[in-house]
């Protein structure tokens, strides 16, 4: 933890819920650059960063994690330039660490979910983490049928031809290899072939390619296979999807099974069985790291044994027995250009710092966040002084890292090199937008004062209303293709009835106000019939939409997309979600409980939705969308003979033969709901010895209960 930034357990709620919020589509944003574009804007030490305060902050406030909190999610969705390929399973990514005390609490906490003592019994794998793009190959008696990118994590794109050019991948299996097997690992260039392609980019008067990450992944994505295969791209194997038969017990023995039918696995790769040698790998690694002919930026740790990966199983995201310990951050020293604020859709005013462009690590770093003006001020939430003290100012020369709990971030001020005359920086209490009262708003149960300033104007401040409109047509949201940033702002601007897009209704009116307009939009520069008639096309595939897309569009404060998921599944249907927070309005009676009682949903989430629902604009504006619109009921999750699915499950005491996160992860496999607190919707309540209140509330409710052996007997475990 850096001392200019601040610690996550002097958060209050709402302030954690805000920086949530502002992570979700600050990671969302850069997962559609990095994934699906090929373009990012910031670098994987950035990105990593990003998550890890995200982990971090969720990790302190489990009741905030939403629906679409970026730990439970993975990639970007697939483009359309190539064929969709759905994943037999999953393809997952990691979760990360970033010192040695986060890897030992990895290694501790797997003993902890397996109720073991921590003996060094179990062993663990270490290997470089590959800085390339993810890759599934599908072999079908043993010959090369499919190959796909990781996509979204459940589609991916079909990149078959351009893999064929790659020599070191094989097309056949030997016999003895399974008829159906999925071989996972990352297609990547090395430095030296990097460095001859833009030798000979130079030498022919081309722009240079930025990285080698970038080059391979562009690489893979050509539609012409013969430019993929000049790029001299490589592979390495260290996971599999779908497997007939499973040739050994061990992740350790896949991948010399992986090597022994040709494919390239990396040398480096070891097992161990402490932390201690877990780490001294790591940092062997890592002085290697400079004289390696690959990009790497961490060390993946796996747990080693098959059963136990099974039993330990996987988060929405990423699986519990693995995690890659990432490489540390650089600093560089740059001068502070200026000092903009951002006024986003909740009304919050962030400054952003402008930098004078300066390297860091090979990465380009113009731009940092400021989070809020005690920030800037070197002032913490409870008036200590952070940076001993040191504000920041316009022209100061600072510290810039490209890793930590927000990236990128001003670690430090220079100030034997603070400019004179250089002013103290006066934050704004008028919205820059709109001109509004800024307001620092007092915590209802803390009674601190939030650290984020916001618009009072609402509605009437542009730069919400368009940022409203922005999330509503968002990808996770209603994704309505052809309504971009720059489409809503001149729909948004327009003063003519038949054009101007003001709230989310409008959208779906637009084509019918357009049929009597005399200004239609087909003949305003920037369109044209044929894009026109595609825009109508896409808003019109949107009057259906399913239940959690349509809460999550509504842009309720504190519900992402992990939220919008917990709620629709909770309810069924927005008519029964709808009436529900109508009725919680008066904070007390079941509507208002059972909201509460959702796993997942904390007050200050709870508060937040019925808020929102009290407020007649809000509803005004739901209203006119369902004129247009109809969200589906949302479908019960069903597992195959599941006898759980569907049901609300809650357990209570203490459980002997299982730990409780191994219970609620094996409840939901089964599609069932795990809620904290039992209502009248609860089903089951499983109670183990030391339960108390929330068992007798189930019995006044004649709510089935048992015991744990009765609940595995249940599930058939």
């Amino acid at each position: 933890m850096s001392n200019n930034q601040k610690p996550v357990d002097e958060l209050s709620d709402t302030e954690a819920a805000e920086e949530l919020a502002f992570l979700v589509t600050e990671l969302a944003r850069h997962d559609a650059l990095y994934h699906g574009q090929d373009a990012p804007e910031i670098s994987d030490a950035d990105y990593d960063a990003l998550k890890r305060r995200n982990d971090l902050i969720e990790a302190r406030f489990p009741a905030l994690i939403r629906e679409d909190s970026p730990s439970r999610k993975v990639g970007a969705a697939p483009s359309l330039t190539f064929q969709p390929v759905l994943h037999a399973r999953p393809m997952l990514s990691l979760d990360n660490t970033f010192s040695d005390e986060d890897a030992r609490d990895f290694v501790a906490s797997i003993y902890r979910y397996l109720g073991l003592i921590p003996d060094h019994s179990l062993a663990f794998t270490a290997e470089p983490k590959i800085d390339g793009l993810s890759m599934s190959l599908r072999y079908e008696n043993r010959r090369l049928v499919t190959a796909a990118t990781r996509g979204d994590g459940t589609t991916g794109e079909n990149v078959t031809a351009n893999i064929r050019t790659i020599g070191m991948i094989p097309q056949t299996l030997p016999a003895g290899a399974p008829d159906v097997l999925e071989v996972r690992g990352e297609v990547y260039m090395a430095k030296s072939d990097f460095a001859a392609l833009n030798a000979e980019m130079a030498a022919q008067g081309k722009p240079l390619y930025v990285n080698p990450r970038n080059t391979a992944s562009g690489s893979l994505r050509q539609l012409d296979a013969k430019v993929t295969a000049s790029r001299k791209l490589r592979f390495f194997a260290y996971g599999w999807g779908e497997v007939s038969e499973m040739p050994a017990d061990t992740q350790f023995g896949m991948v010399e099974a992986f090597k022994a039918w040709g494919f390239p696995v990396n040398p480096l790769m070891r097992r161990f069985h402490s932390a201690d040698e877990l780490l001294e790998h790591y940092h062997q690694i890592e002085r290697e790291r400079p004289d390696l002919d690959y990009d790497i930026d961490g060390v993946v740790y796996k747990v080693d044994r098959l059963d136990l990966q099974t039993r330990l199983g996987y988060r929405s995201r990423s699986p519990r027995w693995a995690t890659a310990h990432k490489f540390p951050a650089e600093q560089a020293f740059t001068r502070l250009k200026g000092i903009d604020i951002q006024v986003g859709r909740t009304g919050a005013l962030t400054p952003v710092a402008r930098l004078e462009p300066i390297t860091v690590g090979g990465v380009v770093v113009t731009n940092a966040t400021l989070h809020n003006e005690d920030y800037i001020r070197g002032v913490g939430n409870n008036g200590e002084s952070i940076r001993d003290g040191r504000d920041i100012r316009i022209g100061d020369m600072v510290i810039v890292q490209r890793a930590g709990d927000v990236i990128p971030q001003i670690v430090d001020v220079v100030m034997d090199e603070r400019p004179e005359g250089a002013a103290p920086y006066s934050f704004p209490t008028a919205c820059p937008v709109c001109g509004s009262h800024a307001v620092r708003d007092i915590n209802e149960k803390s009674g601190k004062v939030d650290a984020v300033r916001r618009c009072t104007g609402g509605f009437v401040c542009r730069a919400q209303a368009v940022e409203h409109l922005k999330h509503f047509v968002s990808r996770n949201a209603f994704d309505i293709e052809g309504l971009g940033s720059k489409q809503i702002e001149f729909f948004f601007e327009s003063d003519d009835e038949n054009l101007k897009i003001r709230t989310a209704p409008d959208i779906f009116t637009l084509e019918r106000r357009q049929e009597t307009s005399l200004t239609k939009l087909e003949n305003i520069e920037g369109f044209g019939r044929v894009s026109v008639r595609k825009l109508y096309d896409a808003i019109n595939a949107r009057r259906s939409i399913a239940l959690h897309r349509f809460i999550y569009a509504l842009g309720i404060r504190h519900v992402g997309e992990t939220t919008a998921k917990l709620l629709a599944r909770s309810y069924g249907s927005y008519e029964a979600f709808g009436a529900a927070m109508n009725e919680a309005g008066s904070y007390s009676g079941d509507a208002w409980n059972e909201l509460n009682s959702i796993d997942g949903i904390g007050e200050v989430v709870a508060r937040a939705i019925v808020e929102f629902y009290k407020e007649p604009r809000n509803v005004k504006v739901i209203s006119d969308l369902l004129e247009e619109v109809t969200p589906e009921s949302a479908e019960t999750p069903v597992t195959t003979d599941s006898p759980v699915a569907g049901k609300t499950v809650v357990f209570t005491g203490s459980l002997e033969k299982m730990t409780r996160d191994e219970a609620k992860a094996k409840a939901e496999s089964l599609g069932a709901k795990v809620a904290g607190s039992v209502s009248k919707k609860t089903d089951i309540v499983v109670a183990g010895p030391g339960a108390g209140s929330k068992l007798e509330k189930a019995r006044e409710l004649g709510i089935q209960t048992m015991d744990e052996d009765e609940w595995l007997a249940l599930i058939g475990s």
